[in-house]
């Protein structure tokens, strides 16, 4: 999955609303044994990207995720949502609070509802890993690492250390667990 942005059709960028059907296809598929989740994206919308991580989360197909160059912002959550997570340790990892763009009405209704998106991202980045509610708050709230915005950039190792990410792995690692898993599955 990469890319976040609506472009021509001439232009190679994810639809992440295309990926929906495709992930409820693979647990249907009695020929799949197993999906390896590629993941390079700056991030981008957030509904899009909760309902693919909630449905990596909830297929019975064995997942890895395999973080290559960045899995930032709502590729966070979809990163974790895979039975086993691994990232390249040149990879990179941003945690930041919820944000938009474009016209946002200055009302309290506003506030609370990115409050309410953001409830949800943390919760399911806590549930389907090793980070606590209020670790992943702290790094989200950061204010001393990024020049014109809150929030962190962790590597591959940090990712790991503080258990965002299962194991630091490369391809050929993501593949040989994915195949560990689909043995097993089929034993």
């Amino acid at each position: 999955m990469e890319g976040h942005q609506l472009l021509p059709q001439n232009i190679k960028t994810t639809k992440y609303e295309h990926v929906l059907p495709q992930l409820a296809a693979i647990e249907e598929s009695p020929e799949i044994g197993g999906l390896l989740i590629l993941i390079n994206t700056v991030g981008g919308d957030i509904e899009a990207g909760l309902a693919i991580a909630e449905l990596i989360r909830g297929l019975s197909t064995p997942a890895v995720s395999l973080v290559l160059g960045g899995g930032h912002s709502i590729g966070v959550p979809m990163a974790v949502a895979a039975k086993v997570s691994m990232i390249a340790p040149s990879a990179a990892m941003t945690i930041h609070p919820v944000r938009m763009n474009g016209t946002v009405l200055g009302v309290p209704q506003a506030f609370a509802y990115l409050q309410k998106i953001q409830e949800r991202i943390v919760r399911f980045v806590a549930q389907n890993s090793r980070v606590g509610e209020q670790e992943y708050l702290r790094m989200m709230h950061r204010t001393d690492e990024l020049a014109d915005d809150m929030g962190s950039v962790i590597n591959g190792a940090e990712a790991v250390e503080m258990g965002l990410i299962d194991r630091l792995g490369t391809l050929s690692d993501a593949l040989g667990e994915l195949h560990r898993m689909i043995g097993a599955k089929e034993d």
